[in-house]
Formats: structure tokens, sequence, C-alpha cells
């Protein structure tokens, strides 16, 4: 069961998001908040495996509880979920540790399978607001792949693959390795790059000409 913790200040749109999210059997919203503040409250006490935010909260919004919750529980996914298809939102999200940005008007199995995607360690775009970003990311693109020296060939493999979303378990079956070794693999990359997350290293892929 992956457990969720769902931000909303609006009650019948969060009431409707909870009921299209647990559409999904192995899915379960174990935490309501309408503001990032409650959301912050909510992670001192209970564990939650995915974090669903919206990003105009009042008291506390989106982007702020992003920065707050994934410096104090870093293994804890985000996905930010919002009416606003705008590249600089998105922008600022990723490089506050977001995992994924949705925009509402998204069809439930889609909204779905970004919340199984942040899960899994992938990261999560609608495609129109992957056409936004993605541009702005190749503005600061290196000609060629320069990487750390440190960096091995198969750590460079597993960078491109962390670049176009390939979840843990896709790579490990893409390289023939285990999802813990996939990890280990990832963890190193980000010491040696000292990036602090997951997103950074796929934007890091990006602007490095690596995907």
């Amino acid at each position: 069961m992956i457990r969720i913790l769902l931000a909303e200040d609006q009650s019948m749109v969060r009431y409707g998001l909870k009921m299209m999210i647990e559409t999904d059997p192995e899915l379960k919203v174990n935490g309501e908040a309408g503001n990032g503040k409650e959301a912050v409250a909510l992670c001192e006490t209970h564990t939650f495996d995915v974090i669903v935010l919206d990003i105009q909260m009042p008291e506390m919004n989106g982007l702020e509880a992003v920065r707050v919750i994934r410096s104090r529980w870093p293994r804890s996914k985000v996905l930010m979920l919002t009416t606003f298809n705008d590249d600089e939102y998105a922008l600022e999200a990723l490089k506050s540790g977001a995992h994924g940005y949705m925009l509402k008007d998204a069809e439930p199995e889609a909204l779905i399978r970004s919340i199984r995607s942040c899960f899994a360690g992938g990261l999560a775009l609608q495609d129109d607001v992957a056409a936004k970003v993605i541009p702005r990311l190749l503005q600061g693109k290196e000609k060629a792949a320069v990487v750390d020296a440190s960096i091995t060939p198969r750590e460079l493999v597993i960078i491109r693959l962390v670049g176009v979303g390939r979840s843990n378990r896709e790579i490990a079956n893409e390289l023939g390795l285990s999802v813990g070794t996939v990890k280990n693999h990832i963890s190193q990359i980000m010491d040696k790059l000292e990036l602090r997350d997951r997103t950074q290293l796929a934007i890091y892929a990006i602007r490095h000409n690596i995907v």
C-alpha cells in the first residue's frame, strides 16, 4: 500500500482528488491538509510515501512546503499538483526537490501513474508541462557531455536513464542489476556530483548533454 498525504486548500477539490486516487486499490490517502503548514505538521507525526501538494495554498504554499519536507524527510516523494501550466512554477518546484509536476485537469489514470512513478523513484511530468520545462533546461545545456572525471561508464549510463525518467526498477531491469545495486549507484553518483536528490540528477543529465 502506498501511503499518500494530500494537501489542497479547497475541501471539495481535495475530496474529488482523494476519490480519484483511491480508485487504485494500492493507493491510500492517509492524511489530508488544507495548507502547507498543516502538511508539514502531519509529516512530523506520520509517515507518507508520496506527498501530493497544491502550489497555491494559504499560510504556507506548496513551493515553501516542498523545501521543508524534502530537507527534513528526504525519503518522501513529492508530487506538485496545480492548475498553473507555468514553466516558472514547474522549474521552481523541481529545483526545490519535487519529483513531479501535474495539472489538476489531468486524467485520473495520469495522476495515478504519476504517483506511482514518484513512489518508484521516477520523474513525473505531464506532457504539456514537459514541453515547456525541458526546452528551458536545454537552454543551459553544454555542447558536449562533460561530467566529473570520477564518474564511471556504468554510472554515466545510470545518469542517462535517470535523466529520461526511468525508475530504479526499470533501470535495474535494463542493466541486469538488482534494485538495491541501482540505489547504491545513484547515491554514490549524487555524492560525487554534490547533488541533493534525484530531481537534481535528472536536471544535471539534461544540462550536460547526457540524454
